[in-house]
């Protein structure tokens, strides 16, 4: 029985054989084929160098240059892509500051145009003041945040709520992947997040299935009348002034 295309992938990526991977892929690579070899090759290829270079099994210079081989195969099958018609739907994609993060981000990007989005990735590392201002541009259907670490939940929640809070593009999803939110159950919700995704596939799925999000109802403040104070009528009793003899 033939070893699995992922398995056959990943011994020449870990030795860094770049021509044998690219090749490999290239063999297999055509429009029916290009969407799974990204989904079911590339990226859980780039998953597992991950869990390798965190639990110290590769080193920095292995998964580096395993990264890279994975980015240039990205492109490689972006090339042979099909495309559908467009679908008049806007996605603008964000994602951590790091190399396989933003091929992660990459490799989304190239689904949602495919699948007949148009697609704004922007990567990681920039100010939110100018993610929002870009988005108040844009005026996106859904906001991607792909990638995040524990340490960047708090600006996410920031971003999150400050979107929600000055209406910005209120119909628009925010859908959340990667990272922290593929490990923490429930970490989506907390943040403000209306969707999560762990599968490049399903996080299309997902995206084309989405509806446009119904903004949450103001919440109209209740001014409230403060209630006179009723003397008991022994208080009353008790001050009211004594009568005097004649």
């Amino acid at each position: 029985m033939p070893e699995p295309l992922l398995t056959r992938f990943l011994q020449p990526l870990l030795a860094g054989r770049r021509r044998e991977c690219l090749d490999l892929l290239k063999a297999a690579a055509n429009p029916d084929s290009a969407e799974h070899l990204l989904c079911e090759v590339v990226w859980p290829a780039m998953g597992q160098l991950q869990r390798l270079y965190n639990d110290d099994h590769i080193n920095a210079a292995t998964y580096n240059m395993a990264t890279l081989i994975c980015h240039t195969a990205t492109g490689q099958l972006q090339t042979v892509l099909p495309h559908e018609s467009a679908n008049r739907k806007r996605v603008l994609i964000c994602a951590a500051q790091r190399r396989s993060e933003e091929l992660g981000a990459e490799l989304i990007t190239s689904l949602f145009e495919s699948n007949g989005w148009d697609a704004w990735l922007i990567g990681g590392g920039l100010p939110y003041d100018e993610v929002c201002q870009l988005i108040g541009q844009l005026d996106p259907h859904l906001l991607v945040i792909f990638g995040t670490e524990p340490a960047e939940i708090p600006p996410i929640r920031a971003l999150i709520s400050r979107i929600r809070e000055i209406g910005l593009c209120p119909t628009m999803n925010v859908l959340v992947s990667g990272g922290v939110f593929n490990r923490a159950d429930g970490l989506w919700e907390e943040v403000g997040a209306d969707v999560q995704a762990s599968e490049a596939r399903q996080l299309i799925e997902q995206a084309n299935a989405l509806e446009p999000r119904v903004p949450s109802a103001p919440k109209l403040g209740i001014v409230k009348r403060r209630r006179r104070r009723r003397k008991a009528p022994a208080e009353t009793a008790a001050s009211a002034p004594t009568p005097q003899p004649v």
